[in-house]
């Protein structure tokens, strides 16, 4: 039988199966012996060992599309990530952050800022502008009142998206408006687990419908950039690219250099000057951090 795995916990695996069914499996030997690691979201073979107790084993890692590296998962499609506009305010850095790792593993995203009811429209204006002038989908809601959730539907239909954002923001009120029953909380899978202490811990998947999966991420909170040099940076703020050839010198890390056609683009306010701000808190600490 063919499954998905949606959690992986001490061992554990919990595959949602082709028959709508979860099953608690072990991984085979064989995948240690050729050091081969499920992952979660990969599509995978299992054998059932007990159908009333729902177990079983996995038997083959199925091709993967890709892999992340964080969040570990497989066979991602895209990322949503899920600010509120107000209560709280949204953390730019923390969303930039979140977009440049996505930049790096080459996993296009979509930005949503939800509470929409409770901004301004011309806030939600140019929150939305910020983004969408750096190539970026943005889609405005009010999940709560059902507005947005619609394209929402849309965006994440037929694809294994990742899903990250902080508390407060509605990540959980636009699982459960996708479906009525969130799998990892209900079933076979708190009954093995009996506590919720591993809700957060790990990365989990949510099928909210047929080949449509939300990827819930923890550790929103704190994310730091690893695996880059301050001078790649520039490279993953997409808005920059446009300009960047332009300027007088080759590599232009659009700080202090002359000519510099990216600085140009920002007194010409054809780049935001908030996204710009955050490019040069994010330069200075890859560049802290390299001297330690």
């Amino acid at each position: 039988m063919q499954g998905k795995i949606i959690k992986g916990i001490a061992g554990f695996y919990y595959i949602y199966a082709e028959d709508g069914e979860t099953y608690e499996c072990k991984a085979k030997g064989i995948f240690r012996k050729d050091n081969q690691k499920p992952l979660v979201g990969d599509d995978v073979q299992i054998s059932i060992l007990d159908p009333k107790e729902k177990n079983g084993n996995i038997t083959a890692i199925l091709p993967r599309k890709n892999s992340l590296i964080r969040p570990a998962v497989a066979n991602v499609d895209q990322a949503m990530v899920i600010f509120a506009m107000e209560s709280p305010k949204p953390n730019f850095l923390l969303l930039d952050r979140f977009l440049i790792m996505m930049e790096q593993q080459d996993v296009p995203s979509v930005i949503c800022f939800n509470k929409g009811d409770l901004a301004e429209p011309e806030e939600q204006q140019r929150l939305c502008r910020i983004y969408e002038d750096c190539g970026y989908q943005v889609i405005p809601a009010s999940i709560k009142d059902g507005i947005g959730v619609d394209q929402i539907r849309k965006v994440l239909q037929d694809k294994t998206t990742v899903v990250a954002g902080p508390s407060g923001v509605g990540k959980s009120s636009l699982t459960n408006r996708l479906q009525d029953e969130i799998c990892m909380e209900t079933g076979e899978i708190s009954r093995k687990l009996k506590r919720g202490r591993h809700t957060t811990r790990h990365s989990q998947v949510i099928p909210v419908g047929k080949d449509t999966f939300l990827v819930d991420t923890p550790g929103f909170s704190s994310l730091y950039l690893t695996d880059m040099e301050e001078d790649q940076l520039k490279d993953y703020f997409p808005e920059f690219t446009r300009y960047a050839q332009q300027c007088r010198f080759q590599g232009c890390r659009h700080i202090h250099e002359p000519d510099c056609q990216v600085k140009q683009a920002l007194e010409d306010h054809k780049i935001s000057k908030l996204r710009y701000e955050d490019y040069l808190v994010l330069y200075q600490e890859l560049k802290d951090k390299r001297k330690y």
